[in-house]
């Protein structure tokens, strides 16, 4: 069997997705963390974009969240988590590149410098999840019984929720009762619960407290407290 370890820092939204999949397939790997504000030679020589995730198989190197998914999803033993159905397949990958725009649209949000921004990019993602309550069949999975890659994408995104909830109710899931139930479904998997380090969400507030925006000051008194 190959030698999986994965390389990310201990926030990484992407990398999560990675993590989540080897776990559903029972492949065991490693973790290396590193410190993206202060990136190790090492790191700087194998990934060619300074980002991570990087998937080092072997003495090989993958890189770029979308490509190491796939790679593992046709390289991994395990059950597949992808549809056999290639339109399936196919409407599958689109919902994951959309579950990629939500968090970029989340960096928005918890960026946002001043009110007015941060209330435009929070209604921005109350949109793209209006969209996605539409999107959602009977559950408790994104397509039905079956837990699959996309849900490994979208379950990062709720986690980072988890960490706003913390700091105030913004709204922005409100009247969802679909997006709700997968939210708590994907809460409730081992595989999801086991794919950060066990202080994420205290990590997770500090970086929030540093970031010099709109919604730093909230997660600012969140640490202190």
């Amino acid at each position: 069997m190959q030698r999986y370890d994965l390389i990310s820092n201990d926030l990484c939204p992407y990398t999560q997705r990675a993590a989540i999949q080897l776990a559903e397939k029972g492949v065991p790997f490693t973790r290396t963390y590193i410190d993206l504000a202060d990136r190790p030679d090492w790191f700087q020589q194998i990934s060619p974009l300074g980002k991570v995730p990087v998937l080092r198989v072997g003495e090989a190197v993958v890189f770029e969240s979308a490509v190491i998914c796939e790679y593992i999803e046709e390289t991994a033993p395990g059950r597949a988590l992808h549809p056999a159905d290639p339109l399936a397949r196919a409407q599958q990958r689109g919902w994951i590149e959309y579950a990629s725009a939500i968090i970029a649209d989340v960096f928005g949000f918890y960026m946002a410098p001043d009110r007015t921004a941060f209330e435009r990019k929070r209604g921005d993602l109350q949109a793209r999840f209006r969209r996605l309550e539409g999107g959602l069949g009977a559950g408790p999975w994104f397509s039905g019984a079956d837990f699959g890659l996309v849900d490994a994408a979208f379950a990062p995104i709720f986690r980072l929720f988890d960490g706003f909830d913390r700091l105030g109710d913004f709204g922005i899931l409100d009247d969802m009762p679909k997006v709700a139930a997968y939210r708590a479904a994907l809460a409730g998997r081992d595989s999801v619960r086991d794919a950060v380090v066990p202080d994420y969400q205290a990590r997770f507030l500090r970086y929030l407290a540093g970031r010099g925006s709109h919604l730093a000051g909230l997660a600012a008194q969140q640490v202190a407290a």
